[in-house]
């Protein structure tokens, strides 16, 4: 099964990528997690991919779709994409690299939540530099004796989160409507708990994984 999870910064959709990579056996492809590696790392991609981060600028494509072809070659049993595409140069690469694999997609979901939920959700996450594991203020809350460590990432400042938003309602549009000429995209309601979205979504792809828009 081939999936990508299309979605706003915190939609939820690594939460629901993770989970649906779980069920059905796949690779989880996070390209936020592949650009924090590599900068962490600090090799050269990381160094030029941290300048646009900090930023909360769109990393440029040539950068992730390097990135995006070294994982999708190391996923033959399936995958789940989560960040990519998120330009309608990126989707058209990304069409490339897969039919030159004949990896054809059976799937677009684009989990949909209203802004100001996005920015209460991007703007409470906590990272433990400790273990790596990510909480939220509100909706995941930590350990109280692991509280006071906790630290807030760059690209998680509210400042960051709104124009990151502001990126997103203006590049992602065209993404949008590439997938809904190809009859792959369906659409559903992120806001709810996480166990309530994966549900709606593994009722979609079980009756049936090529789903399109209604």
């Amino acid at each position: 099964m081939h999936l990508m999870l299309l979605g706003a910064p915190a939609s939820g959709k690594g939460t629901q990528a993770t989970r649906l990579a779980q069920r059905f056996g796949l690779v989880h492809i996070s390209t936020g997690e592949i650009l924090r590696q590599a900068c962490a790392e600090g090799s050269d991609l990381g160094i030029l991919a941290a300048e646009y981060l900090s930023d909360g600028q769109l990393v440029p494509d040539y950068l992730v779709v390097e990135l995006v072809l070294d994982a999708l070659d190391r996923a033959p049993g399936g995958f789940v994409m989560d960040g990519f595409p998120r330009t309608l140069r990126q989707a058209k690469a990304f069409d490339t690299m897969l039919r030159q694999r004949d990896l054809p997609l059976d799937a677009v979901i684009l989990i949909e939540v209203a802004e100001p939920t996005l920015i209460e959700r991007g703007t409470g996450r906590r990272v433990d530099p400790v273990t790596g594991q990510i909480y939220h203020l509100l909706f995941a809350p930590p350990p109280a004796e692991i509280a006071e460590r906790l630290e807030q990432r760059d690209d998680d400042s509210e400042e960051v989160v709104k124009e990151r938003l502001g990126i997103y309602q203006r590049t992602t549009s065209e993404v949008i409507t590439h997938y809904q000429r190809q009859n792959l995209l369906t659409r559903v309601d992120g806001s709810g708990p996480p166990d309530e979205v994966f549900d709606h979504i593994f009722g979609l792809l079980s009756r049936n994984p090529r789903q399109t828009e209604q």
